[in-house]
Formats: structure tokens, C-alpha cells, sequence
């Protein structure tokens, strides 16, 4: 069995600055003029071109990490392989277990040549909601959830990927099962919940109460939580309690849009990246454990480079 490299002991968990990348379906579409059925990225692994263009997208971050001098987080492109998605696309799951595989495949290769001393690249395999990750009407119990996403993840388990990374999720019961299902297969898993305009998930449930349960049923097994698919506005205020020492992630949307604004827009709404950035900046005060920066929907890697300039000018984080 392929040995992963860093999944026992990640090391974006200790003091330093890790990077990721931006809104890698948004990028693709709008900026790459690549049609992409239900935001299928991990279909592009079909084709040579579909190849290039991954590749190019993850090597763009890479050079931004080697600016800054920073370590990465990189997520497969698969947060949509699972069975019902897949399912929808017309893909079996032993196409999937393909897919998932191949997907990790390109980021092992990627970390062969651009990795440095000092400054990790950690893959993730990425897992996404069963359902839409901006509506949380269908939902599963957590066993239900822990046997829905245990396929997938019992496929990371088998490749070098580090860990697992589950986001946009948006109901607690759904990430305590992914959690679960983590734990039997001895992953590493970080959970990133998404909100709405007013910090609240989709779900209704408040992000210190989804955390805090989470934890609390799954013997705070996760190995740290994030915050994804928001404007930092929809969260900034909601950020008190014990709870906010779990969240080290956070990879926000440029767009002040709510999720159905999104979800109707024909535009992209790429926002401002300085204004993103000084946005990190005050998020740090609030989470003293912040360490895994990135973006989501609409943004790029002109974000994640004014994100990273930002941060590090306040933080002794990174290589000298």
C-alpha cells in the first residue's frame, strides 16, 4: 500500500502558515471558459486537455507558496466523486474509486516537483456534501452519513493521500458521519462547514453548536474545522467561545452574495482582493489557531496572494 507522507502528523496543526488555493470551479469556468456538468472538476482527469489545465491550475499556487515561502494544503479535485453524484454524471462507483485514485495521483506528482525544505505540500483528499452544499433540506442521520461517504474515503485511505478534507458541508449530523467514517478508516479529516449571510449553516444550526456537537459525538476525533464558501462578513461577528480554538481553516468567497444569489448568478463576482485580505487580517484576531488560508467561489490566485502578502506582513509565518 502507498505510504502517505505526512498523515501522521499534519503539519499545518503546529504553528506555521499554510496555504491552498482559490474557487477551482469558478476559475475554471468563468475564467477558462471550461464547461463543468454540476461542478464535475474531477471529469477533466478524462482528458489530456482536462489534465493540462489541472495541473496548470495547481502549479499556479504552487509558485504563490513559493513566493511567500509558505507550506500547502492541496485539495483533490473531487468534491463531487461520491456515489450519488457520481451516479447523476453516469459514473459506477468502481469509476469513482478511479477517479478518487487518479485525482490524488496528480497531486503526488505535483508534490514530487515543486515541494521545498521547510515548507510541506499536504494532500487532501477532498469530500463533498451529499446533497447541495448550499441546502440542507435532505439530510441523513450520522450513521447514515458515515456509510454514504466511507466508500470514498476508504479509497483515500489506500493512496498517499495525508488526509481527508470535507467541505461545504451545512448540517452537523452529515459531518459527524464523514467524521466517523474518517476515524474507522485512521484518516486524518478536516471539516469545513459553509453559512449563510448571517453565520449561520444552511441547516440553521449556529457554527459554534455545529463544531461543538461534532466534536462532542465523534470524540473530538476531527483533526481541526474550517470555514468555507462565505464572505468573511457572514461569520466575522459569530466567531466567540471556546469553539473558535478548533478552526484553523478558513477559505472564503470573494462575493458578498448569499448562497441563492450565488446559486442564480451568470456572473462571477470576483470581489476585491486587497479588501479579502485585510478581511484575514481581522479574522486572525478572532481565531488564534488560524494556519490553512485560502479562497472559494470567485476567487483566484491574485486572492490567495494578497491573502498570504497580508498575513504574512502581521505573522512570523513561513520559511525566512
Amino acid at each position: 500500500m502507498p505510504v502517505a507522507k505526512y498523515r501522521a502528523a499534519l503539519p499545518q496543526t503546529l504553528d506555521g502558515l499554510f496555504m491552498t488555493d482559490g474557487g477551482l470551479e469558478t476559475t475554471l469556468i468563468f475564467h477558462d471558459q471550461v464547461v463543468l456538468r454540476d461542478f464535475a472538476a474531477f471529469e477533466l482527469l478524462d482528458s489530456e486537455d482536462g489534465r493540462a489545465r489541472l495541473d496548470a491550475y495547481f502549479r499556479t499556487y504552487a509558485q504563490v507558496a513559493r513566493t511567500y515561502g509558505l507550506g500547502m494544503v492541496l485539495d483533490t479535485v473531487t468534491w463531487r466523486a461520491n456515489a450519488d453524484w457520481g451516479s447523476k454524471l453516469g459514473h459506477d462507483a468502481r469509476a469513482l474509486d478511479s477517479f478518487n485514485r487518479r485525482a490524488v495521483g496528480m497531486l503526488v506528482d505535483l508534490r514530487q516537483e515543486v515541494e521545498l525544505p521547510g515548507a510541506p505540500l499536504v494532500i487532501a483528499g477532498a469530500i463533498g456534501p451529499r446533497g447541495d452544499g448550499y441546502s440542507a433540506a435532505r439530510r441523513m442521520t450520522p450513521d447514515d452519513a458515515a456509510g454514504y461517504h466511507s466508500a470514498q474515503i476508504a479509497t483515500f485511505a489506500e493512496t498517499e493521500a495525508d488526509m481527508v478534507a470535507a467541505l461545504t458541508l451545512n448540517y452537523a449530523d452529515e459531518a459527524i458521519g464523514v467524521v466517523l467514517a474518517a476515524r474507522t478508516r485512521e484518516m486524518p479529516i478536516a471539516i469545513s462547514f459553509t453559512v449563510e449571510t448571517d453565520g449561520r449553516l444552511p441547516s440553521g444550526e449556529s457554527l459554534g453548536d455545529a463544531i461543538d456537537r461534532t466534536d462532542r459525538e465523534s470524540d473530538a476525533y476531527a483533526s481541526y474545522f474550517m470555514i468555507n464558501c462565505a464572505h468573511p462578513d457572514h461569520f466575522h461577528q459569530v466567531l466567540e467561545g471556546r469553539w473558535v480554538e478548533r478552526v484553523r481553516g478558513v477559505r472564503a468567497n470573494a462575493s458578498r452574495r448569499s448562497h441563492k444569489e450565488l446559486d442564480e448568478s451568470t456572473d462571477l463576482d470576483a470581489g476585491n482582493p486587497a479588501e479579502l485580505a485585510a478581511a484575514y487580517v481581522q479574522l486572525r484576531e478572532r481565531l488564534p489557531r488560524l494556519s490553512v488560508i485560502g479562497g472559494c467561489c470567485g476567487t483566484d490566485d491574485r486572492h490567495v496572494s494578497a491573502i498570504c502578502a497580508a498575513l504574512r506582513a502581521t505573522a512570523p509565518y513561513g520559511r525566512p
